[in-house]
């Protein structure tokens, strides 16, 4: 069996560098021009009824090319992982404050 040597294009592997350096990586959002990935998120590590209205304001960016909406998409998707973030700070608070109600009533 004969062994052929590959046949090579040059500059065909360009884009691939090209991509490779950008910033980030597969999960960056360097490249998210209306906000989606952010709304997603904010979706699943977020309150989802805000995330819902970032994924929302995130479709219209997008089909109307409206920089309001896109601020809008941003704004509602990070006030809805905030705003889960401090719900999860404030659960071992009010435990404690709890706690510590209960055993002044003893």
């Amino acid at each position: 069996m004969e062994e052929e040597p590959l046949n090579t294009t040059a500059g065909s592997a360009d884009d691939i560098l090209e991509r490779s350096r950008s910033p980030g990586g597969a999960a960056s959002c360097w490249e998210d021009k209306y906000h989606r990935k952010l709304a997603i998120c904010s979706i699943i590590c977020g309150f989802s009824c805000i995330g819902i209205n970032a994924l929302i304001h995130s479709v219209k960016a997008e089909k109307t090319e409206d920089p309001r909406e896109k601020a809008m998409a941003r704004k509602y998707g990070i006030i809805s992982i905030l705003v889960w973030v401090c719900f999860l700070a404030l659960i071992p608070v009010l435990l404690a404050l709890i706690s510590y109600l209960l055993t002044l009533k003893d």
